[in-house]
């Protein structure tokens, strides 16, 4: 898990589909996975990429894309969508082939192989919608996030023409420079890559005549609650006409509690992303909430005029404000190096052991040195077998590489000034040393630290630019680095999951291109239309606010200035909390997985510091919800608890097209429904005669 994407919420559900590599059949015996396909002729590459799988892809992408931006504007906290992909993607080429077939029409049947280009198309796309930085980096330029920064520096405001020009320029990049080590780290390394793993094992079920049946009963399950959440959330705003109005205003512990924060939302997004999540996370969001919200900002704020002048506004990064800000910084930096840097060791020291065991490194395109002495499974010659079959040439990536690595450089000074073109040189010498480093890393651990090297890059670049456009210079930098390690960690996941599924590589880089490329437009134009939909777009206590704009913000304009700008005691506040945030990480790991995993995360902890614990309260009602179904029903909340959660938030993620057009088009809701304050409604007041 990186700082603002939960990754691993996938990996719960691996065992359920799939125990030890074996499935039961019927008559007692057990039969190893590619036994149960031996019958099925596996397709050529090219009839893997096929239009049906496109047009449900780019349909998936653009419902994935406006969850995920949602998701990046308000909290930051996202989900791993894998499992709903994969569903999703099953259920509606399923459903289309079943239509062709009673018609006599079906020319090509449905595989686990075109399943699989779907769920990698879906989640390349929508995962540009988190990399590209619509909520963190990218919007961190703009004027208005420089303004609530109390920066006079320079800004650049989002146009739909640069950022989707910007996109198509780095993107790719990163799908380029591990390519050649695929078969290193899939068979010779034999990574695990858990979630990649786990999707692979969820779509060989699918397939079966079993897994088959339970798959449309999960998607049924999220049927149902998709069109529960969508009701929802139309019915919510009928009654927000007005600030301050409908259900997400409700003062649930109390009108002293609301004004810290705490309240629950009615938010079904929030309460799915707590079944999804574990529960440490949840917990860990909470804690943090009440330690800043409950506790220090309260005590903080008696310190007006003391540590702070009393007369500045909320909003001003030299009073409260900046405590916020700069603290939550601190422990995302604390925990984000810490695990920076056991990740990286643990690299090295897996890296070293392969290769003190090979003598040598292995080579993409050499065919493997097996060991005679130890037996092959059935599975993994099949498996290995497929996966060398379709082979896509080193001089092919380093040929891309080299293009577009050119392209880019010539290209992005342009869009950003600041940018000198010796940046981002030095950026693209580096970036696939760092890509290999995150790629390896993220099948070791399953943690993609995608947004740790995009701060390295916001402080490295952003120091050496200095004063004269180091701020932008910074932003623009991060956005180049966590494009390349995240799309490179991506596909080594979905290199996992078509190893583990006959997918060919060329088919699985095929449609990671494509889907790339999909969210290289979808993403920007669901920003775009959200930008242009709420005026209040950005700001804070909005709902939209985009929280970690302004941390990023603020990271650029630390590695600019220094600590100058921190108001009395944030430093040693700062201090404390990295120093902190570095020791829980440690205890958590010397106490070993049993004890270690009742430790909170630093930097889940640090998510609602700035933004607040309302959100925490809808991500515990969804762990009670599944802590409680469990308890009634452990195999049936296991089978069915992803479905739900993955219907409760694709139901209020998609509803946020239509209030995003009715807002567009001057359309307001109906009612100003006020919980606050009676005197604030005249109708309420007559008609409890006040």
């Amino acid at each position: 898990m990186d700082e603002e994407r939960v990754n691993n919420g996938i990996n719960a559900e691996e065992g359920e589909y799939e125990k030890n590599g074996k499935k039961e059949v019927k008559g007692g015996g057990e039969k190893s996975v590619e036994e149960i396909f031996q019958s099925q002729e596996v397709p050529l590459w090219k009839n893997q990429l096929t239009i049906r799988a496109f047009g449900v892809s780019f349909l998936l992408s653009i419902m994935f894309s406006f969850i995920v931006m949602k998701l990046n504007l308000t909290t930051g906290i996202i989900p791993s969508l894998n499992v709903s992909a994969g569903l999703l993607g099953f259920f509606f080429v399923k459903t289309w082939t079943k239509i062709l077939q009673k018609s006599g029409l079906l020319k090509q049947p449905f595989t686990r192989q075109e399943n699989t280009v779907i769920q990698t198309c879906v989640v390349a796309s929508s995962g540009i919608a988190f990399s590209g930085g619509f909520g963190s980096y990218l919007f961190g330029m703009s004027e208005r996030i420089a303004k609530q920064s109390d920066d006079n520096g320079s800004f650049k405001n989002p146009s739909l023409g640069w950022i989707i020009g910007f996109l198509f320029v780095v993107s790719f990049l990163g799908l380029f420079s591990v390519l050649p080590l695929r078969k290193i780290m899939v068979i010779d390394f034999k990574l695990t890559y858990p979630s990649g793993t786990a999707t692979a094992h969820l779509i060989n079920s699918f397939h079966t005549p079993q897994g088959a049946k339970l798959a449309k009963k999960q998607v049924r399950a999220l049927g149902k609650f998709f069109s529960f959440s969508f009701l929802w959330g139309f019915f919510q705003w009928f009654f927000t006409a007005g600030e301050d109005c409908g259900f997400v205003n409700f003062p649930t512990f109390g009108i002293k509690a609301y004004k810290n924060k705490f309240y629950f939302d009615f938010s079904t997004t929030y309460v799915g992303v707590g079944m999804i999540c574990p529960y440490i996370i949840n917990i860990s969001v909470l804690l943090g909430g009440i330690l800043s919200w409950g506790l220090m900002w309260p005590l903080i704020e008696t310190r007006k005029g003391d540590w702070y002048p009393a007369g500045i506004p909320a909003s001003n990064m030299h009073g409260l404000q900046g405590y916020k800000v700069f603290i939550a910084i601190a422990m995302i930096l604390g925990d984000g190096l810490y695990n920076f840097f056991k990740v990286f060791s643990r690299t090295l020291t897996g890296l070293f052991r392969q290769v003190r065991c090979k003598q040598s490194l292995p080579v993409a395109n050499r065919p493997s040195t097996s060991d005679t002495s130890k037996k092959i499974s059935y599975d993994d010659q099949r498996r290995t077998e497929i996966f060398l079959k379709d082979q896509i040439p080193v001089w092919f990536s380093i040929a891309g590489y080299v293009t577009i690595a050119i392209i880019s450089t010539i290209a992005l000074p342009h869009v950003f000034h600041d940018l000198k073109w010796y940046y981002i040189l030095v950026i693209y010498v580096f970036a696939p040393t760092l890509a290999f480093c995150n790629a390896y890393g993220c099948g070791l651990t399953d943690w993609s630290l995608a947004s740790t090297y995009g701060k390295l890059a916001i402080f490295t670049i952003g120091a050496w630019a200095g004063s004269h456009g180091g701020v932008l210079a910074g932003l623009a930098a991060c956005g180049v680095m966590m494009n390349i390690v995240s799309t490179a960690s991506d596909l080594m996941q979905d290199f996992k999951t078509g190893y583990l599924t006959l997918a060919s590589p060329r088919a699985m880089f095929v449609s990671q291109v494509i889907g790339t490329a999909m969210g290289c437009i979808v993403s920007p134009c669901v920003f775009w239309l959200f930008y242009k939909a709420f005026d209040d777009f950005g700001v804070p206590d909005s709902q939209y606010p985009a929280p970690f704009a302004i941390v990023y913000r603020n990271m650029a304009i630390l590695g600019v200035q220094g600590f100058s700008a921190l108001p009395k005691n944030c430093l040693l506040l700062c201090y404390g909390f990295f120093g902190a945030a570095i020791l829980i990480n440690l205890m958590k790991d010397m106490m070993g997985k049993k004890w270690g995993s009742f430790i909170p995360l630093p930097m889940a902890m640090a998510i609602p510091f700035y933004i607040g614990p309302y959100f925490a309260i809808d991500m515990c009602i969804g762990s009670l919800i599944l802590f409680v179904w469990e308890k009634l029903n452990k195999a049936k909340a296991d089978a069915f608890a992803p479905a739900v959660a993955s219907g409760l938030i694709c139901g209020d993620g998609i509803w946020t097209l239509p209030s995003s057009i009715l807002a567009l088009a001057g359309v307001k809701p109906p009612i100003c429904m006020k919980f606050l304050s009676r005197a604030t409604n005249a109708k309420v007041d007559t008609f409890l005669g006040s």
